[in-house]
């Protein structure tokens, strides 16, 4: 049995999935938190039979001391959250409940189990910054978070430090900006762009609706980002990192790079649809310094932003081609 055993919250999504891949190939034994043990679990099945699902109610500071106490996990992950900030707005309460409550009921349940053992990563998030005071943002850039998904990732960062400092807590977040991969939903702009590039280009649609194409991001590949979540682990002392690719791009270059790629001029395809535009809720201007993470934990990202674009839309005609 492996000397090193962790437990990870969010397991079946994106960012769980490349997660649960990684600690294995580290050699961890790995315990996946999910909704639904017995479920496909599409993003799992490469490992599905080698880590452990298990379902707990992240609200349920006794259920999780429990869990904790059964599987002795030497580090924890939590990844589970609601992730589609604009959905945020349409069901705030519970988006509060997991990315605020749910981080202070897994803190108080390592602190019961004993803290002196475990290490705990919690997934922050560019949307604390909101409005950002300064471009780019570093680890002490104020906090100024415009959505519900934004404000409840502010409390559940401020949590983690207060832990860390009144306890001794090992605990750490990482402050990542947006990071995409063939994990994705569609509801994801990267993913959508991507999909609806191989669909018109195999002829199953016609056109691509979008809202500000002048919007700008941060664009990472998820891959790496959880490569960063481990390397935050293994420090002896805990902190906050942001995680980014310190590059802007807007939603035109990825739009025209995805076409492009297989072989489409954009602009024949793309029509602007005003009510998607995210109105006053809109971020602007979030992009990262990771100078930090680089000379900490020794990261950096392996893949740029044009070959992430390329990567997204092979993977949606692979997809839709079944190939």
């Amino acid at each position: 049995m492996s000397t090193r055993r962790a437990l990870v919250t969010g397991a079946a999504g994106q960012d769980g999935s490349y997660l649960a891949e990684l600690l294995l190939a580290e050699g961890y034994d790995v315990v996946g938190v999910v909704r639904d043990p017995d479920g496909t679990h599409e993003s799992l099945a490469g490992v599905r039979d080698r880590i452990e699902l298990v379902e707990v109610n992240l609200l349920d500071q006794d259920a999780l001391a429990a869990t904790l106490r059964a599987h002795r996990p030497t580090e924890v992950y939590n990844l589970a959250s609601p992730s589609f900030v604009p959905r945020s707005w349409e069901h705030p309460v519970e988006t509060a409940e997991f990315a605020a409550v749910g981080v202070t009921s897994l803190l108080e349940a390592v602190r019961a189990v004993g803290m002196g053992r475990i290490r705990v990563y919690q997934a922050s998030s560019s949307e604390i910054f909101g409005e950002p005071a300064e471009v780019p943002q570093t680890e002490s850039t104020p906090l100024a978070p415009v959505t519900p998904y934004g404000v409840a990732k502010a409390y559940g960062h401020f949590i983690i430090g207060s832990y860390r400092r009144r306890y001794g807590l090992h605990a750490s977040g990482g402050i990542l900006y947006n990071h995409e991969s063939p994990r994705r939903p569609v509801d994801f702009l990267p993913s959508k762009v991507a999909h609806a590039a191989a669909a018109i280009a195999l002829g199953l649609e016609t056109e691509l609706k979008l809202g500000d194409l002048d919007a700008q991001r941060d664009w990472g590949y998820a891959k790496d980002y959880v490569d960063a979540m481990w390397r935050i682990v293994q420090r002896d002392e805990p902190g906050d990192y942001v995680i980014a690719t310190g590059e802007l791009h807007t939603v035109r270059e990825l739009t025209e790079i995805a076409f492009a790629h297989v072989g489409l001029d954009w602009q024949a395809h793309v029509k602007v649809d005003d009510t998607l535009k995210r109105g006053q809720a809109e971020l602007h201007h979030l992009v990262g310094d990771a100078a930090k993470a680089r000379e900490t934990l020794g990261w950096q990202p392996s893949l740029g932003f044009e070959d992430l674009v390329r990567l997204l839309v092979d993977s949606a005609t692979a997809r839709l081609t079944g190939s």
